[in-house]
């Protein structure tokens, strides 16, 4: 037994120095981080809970700006947050796989647009991109108005003219549901299970930050026998349920209509009856069963993965721009009050028939979102893999290392946005945005790997918020400086956010 530890230990002591101090180990270290632990690197200070987590990763990132290097024991770890480099990585066409980290979304997502890479990601890309053509939007604005005079009714109380809630759950739910009716082309009340749905994508966020930093646990069968492990295990079976019947539910359309009406649905985007009434838009996950039947480029597995990936992304992120967008307003009633102005103006024109025309013309609203996004970036990290080597501005990075985005610390970066931490929509006026660095704002990401849902988004956050300020005042003393935050796959709040709708309609 002796001879056995004596001879592991040996051999751990020399990959340590082969890795950490060999040709591609010097590149790494001549990049500024913190002291490693022999063997183990940084991995033991990243050892911490999910909220310390997150600070802990800003202050190291504030005291090796402009990059930091990490050893996740022998995997060499680059944090990226200056736009000069943050230009180099995402402009660059071969580099575009993403890190071992997304691999232990695998079990969930598969490997569809988000996680995929090469051949398969480019056509999963070319297939869904009609999906989101600006004249299928347009067809959506009217569920995005559905959708959002039904949470302006849910905040309206027959007692008394003020109400306050907590927004986290209000508004994924909604932004839950418009996904649904929009993407999918399903009411989400023939789904059903939506908290179990949210619980679960929350455990598997934690999960995710939970296992990166614990290299033993990125072997799957070790991790698959731990607590988390089991807990990841009934999560799984949650979201796959849920999304599942999504596709059941969609296909169980596509059969009891008529090939007339599915060539008019592939054809027009939508079915209309005899005397040209609009009766059903065209989905994304239409586009998704049309591939599979009619030319098999995309199998089950394949569906699910895409049903599984836009369901989340197309909720959770568009959710929390929501949630921190109406917190910073129920915060800063002057700019509240400028964007209602905005709003009223153009929805008393309409007569609140709110229509793509309109939702365009809402510039300061626009610009209203766009400085919450900088603030609070629905995604405040994304990663790569390096594929081969990538010179950044200053340092070479070896192929086989892993390189991270981190948008939140990019975006309040001082030499770019002056007093960064201050809520100023007018950052986003024509001018200033000429005169700023194109890669020093990337809430979206860029490149060819850019979000393909943003404008999606954009246009349903529009919507709903108007809404919001053209039928109560808010306010709120749950102040967004000061809420703690997770690492998370998207930037999470560790409490709740309470605001309070003044109803003046």
């Amino acid at each position: 037994m002796l001879t056995v530890l004596i001879f592991i230990t040996v051999a751990l002591i020399v990959y340590h120095y082969k890795t950490h101090y060999g040709k591609c180990g010097k590149l790494i270290n001549k990049i500024p981080g913190p002291k490693i632990t022999p063997i183990f690197g940084n991995v033991l200070q990243y050892n911490l809970p999910n909220d310390k987590l997150w600070t802990s990763q800003r202050k190291v990132n504030a005291e090796y700006y402009p990059i930091v290097r990490l050893w996740l024991a022998s995997i060499p770890v680059i944090n990226i947050f200056h736009p000069d480099d943050i230009r180099l990585l995402l402009t660059n066409t071969t580099i575009i796989e993403k890190n071992l980290l997304y691999n232990f979304l695998h079990p969930w997502l598969g490997t569809g647009l988000l996680t995929s890479a090469g051949t398969k990601w480019q056509h999963r890309r070319k297939m869904l991109t009609p999906a989101f053509h600006f004249n299928i939007l347009q067809e959506f604005t009217d569920i995005f108005v559905e959708n959002a005079h039904k949470l302006v009714e849910s905040l309206k109380s027959k007692e008394s003219k003020e109400i306050t809630k907590d927004i986290i759950p209000l508004f994924k739910m909604h932004t839950l549901k418009i996904i649904c009716e929009t993407a999918m082309g399903i009411q989400l009340d023939k789904v059903g299970n939506e908290k179990e749905y949210a619980h679960a994508i929350r455990e598997l966020g934690f999960n995710l930050f939970y296992r990166a930093p614990r290299p033993w646990f990125h072997i799957n069968w070790l991790f698959n026998l731990s607590q988390r492990g089991q807990i990841q295990k009934k999560c799984l079976k949650a979201l796959h349920d849920f999304t599942t019947k999504i596709i059941k539910e969609r296909k169980k359309y596509h059969e009891s209509n008529s090939n007339e009406e599915q060539n008019n649905l592939k054809k027009n985007g939508h079915v209309e009856d005899d005397i040209g009434i609009r009766k059903r838009r065209k989905a994304m996950l239409d586009i998704l069963l049309n591939s599979a039947k009619e030319n098999g480029d995309i199998d089950d597995d394949g569906i699910r993965e895409e049903v599984d990936t836009f369901v989340f992304e197309g909720h959770d992120t568009t959710a929390m721009a929501f949630i921190f967008t109406v917190s910073l307003l129920a915060e800063h009633t002057e700019i509240q009050n400028l964007a209602r102005q905005e709003v009223s103006e153009i929805l008393n024109k309409c007569d609140g028939k709110i229509g793509i025309k309109e939702i365009n013309s809402l510039d300061y609203l626009d610009r209203c979102i766009k400085e919450s996004l900088r603030l609070y970036p629905s995604v405040p990290n994304i990663g790569r893999a390096v594929t081969e080597d990538l010179q950044l501005k200053n340092y070479l990075i070896p192929a086989g290392s892993i390189i991270n985005v981190h948008i939140f610390d990019l975006h309040r970066d001082p030499n770019y946005w002056p007093n960064p931490n201050v809520f100023d929509p007018d950052r986003f006026l024509p001018n200033a945005v000429q005169n700023r660095h194109p890669f020093a704002y990337v809430p979206f990401s860029a490149g060819s790997r850019n979000c393909i849902g943003q404008k999606f988004a954009t246009l349903e956050l529009k919507v709903l918020i108007a809404h919001l300020l053209y039928n109560f005042k808010l306010s709120t003393t749950d102040f967004a400086h000061k809420v703690t935050l997770l690492q998370d796959l998207v930037i999470t709040p560790n409490q709740s956010m309470r605001v309070k709708f003044t109803a003046i309609k």
